[in-house]
């Protein structure tokens, strides 16, 4: 038994063995495979008279063997990784020289060679290349099996895949080919239960119900693997998701899911990988008309503020894809700027992009970029954007997010920029914090602008747009990547309430989004994005903690922070919708502002803010925005203060 366990361990550790030992190897089945035939067919007393006859007959049609394993390359794969075209070519060489060998009987029988050869019956001859072609088959068969059972099956894991069409059919016959072996295939999971007694490929599809957690524990389910065209009815199907986060199953979806049609491309085991919690929030696929925003921006200086940040830089990446004439990107953080300006090099090095390191509240500096660079689209994703940051520092958020989009603005005025494009966010609707309130000051005065020029009080032909969102997954100091920094340190996840909830959407979706609105949008609109559902971030914490296979990872609740709410509105109690070009984007109905008042009352607020006294900003913000509400916030008593004068 250890001699067996040394050979076998000596032969499955090597990553092949040479050619000359399979040859060798094959040369002894068919010896040994041809006297057992003939043993049967023969009395063995016969046998014994013409052994030398019959020993040479069996070499000569040995080496016939060779001349088919030659022909074919029998030997250039490696066993362990047979697969049908392996066995295909065994067949093919054994036909080869099983018809040399009839001719070779011939010439014994014929040109009186019997003293040294044995003459045989063609019926003997096809059932000893019949024979010896299914013990060689066999034979490669076994050895795979015995390094799938014994040594793959330390590495591979247990696998089940959710599907049952071409998705399902490419990832099997993939997982059998991958090398290393990284999933033995065990099962389907299906969603119709009249299915249940079904298989596909040999193996059982089975129905998506309670008895699918036995099942994943009898066949010891390690991994399930989601076919492309399954994923969007994965996501949406939570409990299914808890069943196999609870049982420890890891799960594996496609990359671009979006792009597999059926049959067409093959998915592959290579272009799986582990889910991440992103993947698992449910919403809808959006949909964008993006041939439209190619017509727009295709051949068109555009310029970026922000270009370094989450959503800038995906912007950057979108807008690129439709070959603009030149870009010019905007961004005061040195390092990530220059990150953008590595990308750009090599993924569109054919664009001429000009990578600023500047602050947006910068007139002069911006004005020199204006006129030289003359933008005809403006994407304005600068600002100053963590809550409790700008609850501490309201006169940088009013430096940054409200002058300098102001600057932006009157600045695409004076340098006929077709379309000004401002990312605001669902904070600014009814806010509770200086970062809220600062965002919205930014609409009323682009929104006001964009009337001013429309009733030729301003001389300009801009149009700008606002589009308005919440949280997007993955950005820069989101929740996610907290909670990922938190899990890696063993813990605790903090979480501010237990009942705080957030809109979530993908940063790729959301930025299509705004590309959109962009292109549809006349000038005046705020287009409010349709989040999908809310999530309770706790149980998105719970939910990353399972994923992760951590143990013993508590959640902490520290409070609400200061301006922080427990969830995010859309629209304020005032404000109704209309429908869009586009299910998933709402016209906000806002009240009109008089572009003189807005633009006197933002002026004297950045003077009020240039003396960095809090409490004065704060104030004329709350003018500015009467429902501009503080929460949590030592700003609460200037609004005891306003109710107090109002009485």
């Amino acid at each position: 038994m250890k001699l067996f366990n040394n050979i076998f361990n000596w032969y499955f550790g090597r990553r092949a063995v040479p050619f000359w030992t399979i040859v060798l190897f094959d040369l002894a089945v068919c010896f040994f495979g041809g006297l057992f035939v003939l043993w049967v067919r023969y009395p063995k007393l016969l046998l014994l008279d013409d052994w030398n006859p019959l020993v040479h007959s069996l070499l000569v049609f040995s080496a016939l063997n060779l001349i088919g394993f030659k022909s074919f390359h029998t030997y250039s794969g490696i066993l362990r990784y047979s697969q049908f075209i392996d066995l295909l070519r065994i067949i093919y060489a054994g036909s080869l020289s099983f018809l040399l060998a009839i001719g070779f009987n011939f010439c014994v029988e014929h040109f009186g060679w019997t003293e040294h050869f044995l003459p045989l019956k063609d019926s003997t001859i096809f059932f000893m290349y019949t024979g010896t072609t299914a013990l060689l088959c066999a034979s490669r068969l076994v050895v795979k099996l015995l390094f799938e059972s014994v040594l793959v099956g330390k590495t591979a894991r247990n696998a089940l895949i959710y599907g049952t069409k071409a998705g399902a059919i490419s990832l099997t016959n993939d997982a059998r080919n991958t090398k290393p072996v990284k999933f033995l295939i065990k099962g389907y999971i299906g969603d119709e239960k009249d299915r249940y007694s079904e298989r596909l490929m040999g193996r059982r599809i089975y129905a998506l119900n309670d008895d699918l957690l036995d099942i994943i524990r009898e066949k010891d389910i390690r991994a399930v693997l989601v076919s492309p065209l399954k994923q969007d009815a994965f996501v949406n199907n939570q409990e299914f998701q808890n069943l196999l986060i609870n049982a420890g199953v890891k799960i594996y979806i496609a990359r671009n899911a979006s792009q597999w049609k059926q049959g067409t491309p093959q998915p592959s085991i290579g272009q799986m990988r582990e889910v991440n919690i992103e993947d698992l929030l449910p919403r809808e696929e959006i949909q964008v008309d993006m041939d439209a925003v190619g017509e727009l921006l295709t051949g068109r200086r555009v310029l970026i503020t922000g270009s370094a940040g989450s959503i800038g830089s995906e912007m950057v990446r979108q807008i690129a894809m439709y070959r603009p004439s030149e870009m010019m990107l905007v961004d005061q953080a040195e390092t990530p700027q220059h990150d953008i300006r590595l990308m750009m090099q090599k993924e569109y090095g054919h664009i001429t992009a000009h990578t600023i390191v500047t602050s947006i509240c910068n007139e002069g500096r911006m004005d020199d970029l204006f006129r030289t660079f003359r933008p005809e689209y403006v994407f304005h994703a600068a600002a100053y954007k963590h809550v409790p940051m700008m609850e501490d520092n309201p006169s940088e958020s009013i430096h940054n997010n409200v002058w300098g989009t102001k600057v932006i603005a009157d600045l695409s005025v004076k340098y006929g920029v077709r379309k000004f494009v401002m990312i605001s966010t669902d904070k600014a609707v009814n806010p509770t914090n200086v970062m809220g309130c600062s965002k919205r000051i930014c609409e009323i005065y682009v929104q006001s602008l964009d009337a001013a020029i429309k009733q030729c009080l301003v001389k300009g032909h801009t149009q700008f747009v606002t589009t308005r969102f919440g949280n997007v997954l993955g950005s820069n100091g989101s929740v996610i990547p907290l909670f990922r920094k938190q899990l890696a340190e063993g813990g605790p996840l903090t979480v501010t309430h237990p009942d705080i909830i957030r809109f979530f959407m993908l940063i790729p979706e959301a930025c299509k989004l705004v590309l959109e609105a962009g292109t549809h949008g006349k000038g005046g609109e705020i287009f409010v994005f349709d989040m999908g559902e809310p999530v309770r971030i706790a149980d998105l914490a719970r939910r990353m903690i399972q994923l992760s296979g951590a143990q013993n990872v508590e959640i902490k609740y520290t409070g609400l922070r200061e301006g922080e709410k427990l969830y995010e509105e859309v629209l304020n109690e005032n404000e109704g919708t209309l429908p869009s070009f586009h299910k998933k984007i709402r016209i906000a109905q806002v009240r009109q502002y008089n572009y003189e008042e807005v633009d006197h009352d933002l002026r004297l607020l950045c003077q009020i803010a240039e003396r960095y006294d809090d409490m004065a900003t704060v104030r004329k913000m709350k003018q500015i925005v009467p429902e501009y509400i503080s929460k949590h916030s030592r700003y609460e008593a200037l609004d005891a203060e306003r109710e107090e004068a109002a009485k």
